[in-house]
């Protein structure tokens, strides 16, 4: 028998999510090719690995099996490629943020001797093609769930804390700063139980939480593009919350943009690699970003005397930043 990896790639896809729509959403396919394929490699090894049923999806107690099997055996395929193509290595990007497009570019000024190809992928995608073997560095937000579900094998460090912004209306007046209490919040992003809910929409979840907020939750549009004939095409007085990359974007369009006014809320980015033996192209790609990022002064809060720097009380990267610079925000239980 030939086991065809493309299809145990899918396989531990669904593993991961135990949800059809968000593994395919994720592998790029429609939902109905994936549970197809998901059965020819049943058919393959002659097992279920799955039980499913309207509600749900679980493991077998041989897909519980089959599933560390299957990732030993797509890190080993990816490892043998790699050997071959030592002038490689594999990162991705998140839409049109400029976090990674600026660090390839100083990556490849340093290293013209080196490949790089690029994908795009969430952090969640990245998260996992990079414990499989697909990413040879991640540039991701970095969960608990994800530290939780894998403790070990792979490690992280914060890369940026991008501040977010707040988008008006094209005929909006021009000023420096707007309460997040004014409007309505407006957030293009996946809402928990939309099936697409991802890590940004956990950061999302615990700034409404912490602040009080209720934000309306749009979608994800992708592209800047779609973006902003989205927010062109919007009706009512509202702010749109959206990152310091694409805002400077919306600028450039003629939209007004705005600081928060009580308390700045900063994405955390961070780098992500496996925790292994790592090839000379990795860790002078890790240490590029890192010198990159503090030439830009990324791993430090946005100065601001009028209002408090935000993170969510559990992120992960808040070790990591000066602890008195970070203030829990209201109703985190901080003092």
């Amino acid at each position: 028998m030939d086991l065809d990896l493309r299809l145990v790639r899918y396989f531990v896809m669904v593993a991961d999510e135990l949800h059809f729509g968000r593994a395919a959403a994720r592998l790029y396919i429609s939902q109905p090719a994936l549970s197809k394929q998901i059965r020819k490699l049943e058919d393959q090894l002659g097992v279920s690995l799955l039980v499913r049923d309207s509600r749900h999806v679980a493991l077998t107690p041989r897909g519980k099996r089959f599933v560390d099997e299957a990732r030993t055996l797509l890190a080993v395929a990816e490892r043998m490629q790699r050997e071959h193509q030592p002038d490689v290595l594999r990162i991705a990007h998140i839409f049109e943020l400029d976090t990674s497009g600026v660090v390839a570019d100083a990556f490849t000024a340093a290293r013209k001797d080196i490949r790089l190809v690029e994908r795009a992928l969430d952090s969640v995608g990245q998260f996992h093609a990079l414990l499989d073997g697909l990413l040879d560095v991640a540039i991701m937000r970095v969960t608990p769930r994800m530290l939780a579900e894998h403790p070990t094998g792979w490690r992280h460090r914060l890369l940026r804390l991008e501040p977010m912004r707040l988008v008006g209306r094209p005929t909006d007046p021009t000023r420096e700063t707007a309460s997040l209490h004014e409007r309505p919040i407006e957030v293009f992003g996946d809402a928990r139980g939309s099936g697409l809910y991802n890590a940004h929409g956990e950061y999302l979840t615990a700034f409404e939480g912490e602040t009080g907020l209720a934000m309306r939750w749009l979608g994800t549009p992708g592209a800047f593009s779609h973006c902003l004939a989205a927010l062109n095409r919007a009706e009512g007085q509202a702010f749109l919350l959206e990152f310091g990359s694409y805002a400077d974007k919306y600028a450039l369009a003629g939209v007004p943009v705005h600081r928060p006014a009580e308390l700045r809320p900063h994405y955390p980015w961070s780098l992500a690699w496996r925790d292994e033996r790592l090839p000379n192209a990795v860790s002078d790609f890790l240490d590029i970003a890192i010198e990159t990022a503090d030439h830009r002064g990324w791993r430090q809060f946005e100065p601001d005397d009028a209002a408090r720097p935000w993170l969510p009380s559990d992120d992960p990267v808040t070790a990591e930043v000066t602890r008195s610079a970070v203030r829990p925000g209201p109703g985190s239980g901080g003092s």
